[in-house]
């Protein structure tokens, strides 16, 4: 996919692949784990665990991504569907609805709505030792969640496009993932609401695991309308007839 836009540093956007995302999630677990050994708790992981936890990074992960890198790059590019000017157009003013941190909260808002009242039975269940049973409904949730993403995203993408904004790329990815935020803005309501624990510990262990959770569901609704949008892009372009 980046090499099918034109990108040309393989070796740097191969070398965030393997480190950007595993190394924040490594950084707070680390942290995690540091705060349970300074309050004593017998959850906190050992030294081997966390050694192979590290291992499969380094042994598995980030092989399997440099090679994969490798061979897709080798692969042969997709083509546009329609030829691409060189020159890139002037973009004219857009509406403030258009602008990216308002159209990326709206779009967050609108993903959220389909998630927040499963995600408070989840948050129960993990943080009051309640089991949870009802993982058909989790699933249905998930695929509400993937449809509404996909068409929010795909949505405000035509909109950038009538409005003659072509930078759809990155704003696809922010404008799903905006969902994040209002994750995490609920997990600070569920916490000073519900929780209200005294240490710092559990303060730390709670807001790391949180934006560990945050940071994924970034990256997941991220990529979900990304692949959306440019699904969309490539199917409204393929249709345009050139004589």
């Amino acid at each position: 996919m980046y090499h099918s836009f034109g990108g040309k540093s393989l070796k740097r956007i191969t070398i965030m692949t393997t480190l950007f995302v595993p190394g924040i999630c490594w950084a707070l677990l680390m942290l995690i784990n540091v705060c349970l050994m300074a309050a004593s708790s017998s959850a906190a992981a050992p030294a081997g665990t966390l050694l192979g936890v590290m291992a499969l990074w380094f042994v598995i992960s980030i092989p399997l991504t440099i090679a994969g890198a490798y061979f897709g790059y080798k692969r042969k590019t997709l083509d546009p569907p329609v030829r691409v000017n060189q020159i890139p157009r002037q973009i004219p003013e857009q509406p403030w609805y258009l602008r990216p941190i308002p159209s990326a909260l709206m779009g967050g808002v609108l993903t959220f709505g389909a998630i927040f009242i499963e995600l408070y039975f989840i948050m129960n269940s993990i943080w009051f030792h309640k089991v949870y049973y009802v993982f058909g409904f989790l699933f249905l949730v998930f695929v509400i969640l993937v449809v509404t993403t996909a068409e929010v995203t795909v949505l405000l993408t035509y909109f950038h496009l009538c409005s003659e904004d072509y930078r759809w790329h990155w704003r696809s990815v922010y404008t799903a993932g905006a969902s994040a935020l209002y994750v995490f803005l609920y997990g600070v309501f569920f916490y000073f609401s519900r929780l209200r624990l005294a240490s710092f510990a559990s303060l730390v262990i709670y807001f790391g695991w949180m934006s560990i959770v945050c940071l994924l569901f970034f990256v997941l609704t991220g990529a979900i309308g990304f692949v959306a949008s440019h699904l969309f892009i490539r199917r409204i372009y393929s249709a345009i007839k050139i004589d």
